[in-house]
């Protein structure tokens, strides 16, 4: 009788246990030996293969340590190669006690958070049109008043008849009329936000002020330097209109040009602060109502030595240069202009000191009136017509024309009157040919034209 025996030891270190004999004379049922397999081992790898493990003589379960291997295996992992990342910090923490009352560690301050924007709101106004507003547009009122309005929401308002004018429906391009009664309907916008100058604005806003003759709520009359532009043109990016910006209201109104002076003339400029002065200032320029005195260096000495020059001038156009020409009555374009003058003072009979008094405001017009008679201001780059004329010594071949005074009445009542000092180069001039500044000025007693 047989006894069980054992199988040679595997090299898993498993044992070989014989079952018991097959019927079929030791085969299975699918034709193949049956074979008894050990514990840990397999045949050719293929059952560890399916398993996704590979057998090491080190681990008969087939599993490669895959942390501090020491067989150098391909599965092994080397600490020096690749070390290991450093632990994150931890934040600092609070007493327990601490932390119920919501206390925060000093190392880790709140998250910022943005504030809420905080609306005004306004309820029903019923405000008088006042005589700076008279003559704006309702839409233009509106958005005056409410600067923080957004333009769709003032038509808005508007077209749905809810602001009345004198109890009225209005649209918005409808004139107002100073004393009328305004009924606005309650609005919600944010505050306005304090004004925050650019550098370049505040020397703007520092030069304007350096430069003011007299200042009051309405009128501004400016000293204007020799070679600043009045208003922009081609290749002309600073002039004085362009900075009148930086002296806008908080109510949206920005200073505005009454009138105007050539670039290389100096002295006084007029300003209106307001809608209401522009509009005043305005009107008694049309009628004639402002008197200007400029005073000019000429070349030899007029004869008489007080005159009325009437002209009509017309605009030139050469290249792209335009000039004013003397033309004659009923052409094409050209405008009847007015100058008196007087002479002030000479320098023996070579250079004159001129008063002028323009009764028109046309462009160029004493420029071209004085090259006209045959007396040009001394540097006039344009209407200096004397061939081979040389210039005194010490003298600085620029415009010689200073807006030497305005006088016009004020807006509110009372009368503007205004004096610009000479300009550098024509005091350098002044100076060279010993004139006195305190002299007589007989253009004061020009009549008035209508």
């Amino acid at each position: 009788m047989r006894g069980r025996g054992r199988g040679p030891r595997q090299p898993g270190g498993g044992k070989q246990i014989s079952g018991p004999r097959q019927r079929d004379g030791g085969k299975r049922a699918g034709g193949g030996r049956a074979v008894a397999r050990s514990r840990g081992s397999s045949l050719d790898g293929r059952d560890d293969e399916r398993r996704g493990k590979r057998a090491s003589p080190l681990h008969p379960r087939g599993e490669a340590k895959r942390r501090g291997g020491v067989g150098g295996g391909e599965h092994s992992f080397d600490k020096r190669k690749h070390p290991a990342a450093p632990a994150p910090k931890r934040a600092p923490t609070l007493p327990a006690a601490a932390r119920r009352e919501g206390k925060r560690p000093a190392s880790a301050p709140p998250p910022e958070t943005k504030a809420a924007p905080s609306f005004v709101s306004t309820g029903v106004q019923n405000v008088v049109v006042s005589a700076d507003e008279d003559g704006m547009r309702v839409d233009r009122f509106l958005e005056a008043r409410f600067p923080g309005l957004s333009f769709a929401h003032i038509q808005r308002v508007i077209r749905k008849g809810e602001l009345r004018v004198s109890g009225k429906r209005v649209q918005p391009k409808d004139r107002l009329k100073a004393g009328v009664g305004v009924r606005i309907p309650p609005f919600k916008q944010e505050p306005p936000k304090p004004r925050e100058d650019a550098p370049d604005d505040v020397k703007t806003r520092a030069f304007l002020k350096e430069i003011t003759l007299y200042e009051d709520d309405d009128v501004m009359v400016l000293d204007k330097p020799y070679g600043l532009a009045v208003q922009g043109g081609s290749g002309t990016t600073r002039h004085i209109d362009g900075m009148l910006d930086v002296l806008r209201s908080r109510d949206g109104q920005r200073p505005r040009l009454v009138h105007r002076l050539d670039k290389d003339t100096s002295g006084c400029l007029l300003v209106a602060k307001t809608r209401f002065a522009a509009a005043a200032l305005a009107k008694n320029f049309r009628h004639r109502s402002a008197r200007k005195i400029y005073w000019a260096l000429v070349v030899e000495v007029p004869k008489p030595k007080q005159g009325r020059i009437s002209t009509f001038l017309a605009k030139e156009q050469m290249e792209e240069d335009s000039f004013m020409r003397i033309a004659q009555h009923g052409e094409k374009d050209a405008a009847h202009a007015v100058t008196y003058y007087a002479v002030v003072e000479t320098a023996a009979s070579r250079l004159a000191w001129l008063s002028l008094k323009p009764v028109t405001g046309r462009t160029h017009q004493l420029r071209a009136h004085l090259d006209h008679i045959g007396h040009p201001i001394v540097g006039d780059p344009k209407y200096f017509a004397k061939e081979n004329w040389p210039l005194p010594g010490g003298m600085q071949n620029r415009l010689h024309l200073l807006a030497r005074r305005i006088v016009i009445p004020h807006p509110r009542g009372g009368t503007i009157d205004v004096t610009a000092p000479l300009p550098p180069h024509m005091t350098q001039s002044w100076n060279l040919l010993g004139f006195d500044l305190g002299r007589y000025d007989p253009i004061e007693q020009a009549p008035v034209e209508e």
